[in-house]
């Protein structure tokens, strides 16, 4: 079955199977703070816009799959419109990755909840001194 233009991570049936294993840990790395993998290494697979969605799409998903603690059946009926071999490629990604994915967005969290309290501190003191 040839998966729907424009369904998230169709454009990934374009990579050999066997290129995705590092593809996708590649992604997570770069999730996780470390590299994302460079577009010269897939020029002969994705035009440049079509990479940057790829890259996109696929680091939705793995944040929305692991932050929402979905089940494999789940994350599988995202999946259908891939072949089985890329389905299976994603899935062991997941579960061999998802503690490191998911420490990944705590990180993200508490980096989003330092700023907003720094924002919310400095707006009490402007407040304070008015008074």
């Amino acid at each position: 079955m040839e998966p729907e233009e424009g369904t998230p991570l169709w454009q990934l049936q374009k990579l050999p199977a066997e290129r995705g294993p590092q593809l996708l840990h590649k992604i997570i790395d770069g999730i996780c703070g470390r590299a994302y993998p460079v577009y010269q290494d897939y020029h002969s697979v994705w035009e440049s816009e079509e990479w940057i969605h790829v890259l996109e799409d696929v680091t939705k998903f793995f944040k929305a799959v692991v932050g929402k603690n979905l089940s494999d059946e789940e994350i599988l009926q995202q999946l259908n419109q891939l072949n089985s071999s890329h389905q299976e490629t994603i899935m062991k990604c997941v579960k061999s990755r998802k503690d490191e994915i998911k420490q990944a967005l705590l990180r993200e969290i508490v980096a989003i909840s330092s700023a907003q309290l720094q924002d919310f501190d400095w707006q009490v003191k402007v407040v304070l001194q008015l008074k």
